[in-house]
C-alpha cells in the first residue's frame, strides 16, 4: 500500500482514483501530478514501482494539501468571521452561507429541530 502525504493509497484501485483519497486532490488534479511524474492513469497502485511513487510523492508536495490546506481553511473562515462580514457572521450563527433558503430546509446548518412550545391562552 502506497503512503503518499500522510494518506494510505488503496493498492486495487487506478492512479486517478486512489489519490482522490487525499484532501485537497481531486480528479482533474490528479490527473495533472500522474502526467507530471510521467505514470500513466490507468495503471493500478500495486502496479506502480518505488520511483514512480517517489516522483508522484514529489509532485504532491508541491501543491497544498491535507493538514496545510484544511488549516488554511479554517484560517480564512476565521478571517471572516473576525472581519465581521455577512459570510462570516453566517459562519459564526450557523446558518448557510450561500443564498439558501432558511425557513423550510437547511437542517445539516441548522442541527436537529429546537420545538418550540405555544404559549398558553390566559384563563378568564
Amino acid at each position: 500500500m502506497a503512503r503518499i502525504a500522510g494518506v494510505d493509497i488503496p493498492n486495487q484501485k487506478r492512479g486517478v482514483i486512489a489519490l482522490t483519497y487525499i484532501f485537497g486532490i481531486g480528479r482533474s488534479r490528479a490527473k495533472d501530478i500522474l502526467a507530471k511524474a510521467g505514470v500513466s492513469e490507468d495503471t493500478k497502485v500495486s502496479e506502480w514501482t518505488d520511483e514512480e511513487i517517489g516522483k508522484i510523492r514529489e509532485e504532491a508536495g508541491n501543491i497544498t494539501i491535507e493538514g496545510e490546506l484544511r488549516s488554511e481553511i479554517q484560517l480564512n473562515i476565521k478571517r471572516l468571521m473576525d472581519i465581521g462580514c455577512y459570510r462570516g457572521i453566517r459562519h459564526r450563527v450557523g446558518l448557510p452561507l450561500r443564498g439558501q433558503r432558511t425557513k423550510n430546509n437547511s437542517r445539516t446548518r441548522k442541527g436537529k429541530r429546537k420545538t418550540v412550545a405555544n404559549k398558553k391562552k390566559a384563563t378568564k
